[in-house]
């Protein structure tokens, strides 16, 4: 499985391609940070990224986007600058039918370091040691990118483990009332 993941923002947008292979093995394939000038207006910010995404959307060909949802943040403009660069990121994606999943910043520290209260250099840390890379990703952004595309790969069985138990579920308990409902009208209305 390929992802392309993406640590989303204006000023600086953490790029990351990592390939899944069996089990647990992770591959570095791209990384970088888009960065704006935030003396430029909103919208050539936005239409820069965009351009951006579409690039590598083109070159890596990626199966999945992954994105970090914004959880929460004290600063709202940051939190709307960062929703804006997701927003852009997502929507390149679905025009192009690509998946687009989106991960909490605690559960990819939780994927990538075990734990959900990770501190960006302990996600740094693990980022190079997962992928074998002889030096960290810099800045930070880079690697929380990296970390997205590793959650998702490592979640994404589980996932649709999930998802196929859920629907395995509901069609049991759609077959259990049709039945209830079968009983009762063979028995005037009365289920014994």
């Amino acid at each position: 499985m390929r992802v392309f993941g993406v640590d989303p923002g204006l000023t600086r947008c953490g790029f990351g391609v990592v390939d899944g292979g069996p089990g647990r093995t992770v591959r570095i394939v791209a990384v970088d940070v888009v960065r704006t000038s935030p003396d430029d207006e909103l919208a050539t910010r936005l239409l820069h990224l965009a351009d951006e995404v579409e690039v590598w959307l083109d070159r890596y060909r990626p199966e999945v986007v992954a994105i970090e949802r914004v959880f929460s943040q004290h600063n709202v403009r940051t939190a709307m600058a960062t929703a804006q660069a997701g927003g852009v990121v997502a929507l390149a994606a679905a025009r192009r039918s690509l998946p687009v999943m989106f991960h909490t910043p605690s559960e990819v520290k939780a994927a990538v370091t075990g734990s959900g209260r990770a501190d960006k250099s302990q996600v740094t840390t693990m980022v190079t040691k997962l992928l074998g890379l002889a030096e960290a990703p810099k800045p930070a952004d880079a690697a929380d990118a990296l970390a997205l595309a590793i959650c998702h790969i490592w979640r994404a069985p589980l996932q649709t483990r999930m998802a196929q138990a859920q629907a395995k579920a509901a069609e049991i308990a759609r077959t259990h009332k049709l039945r209830l409902a079968q009983a009762a009208a063979k028995n005037g209305g009365r289920a014994k």
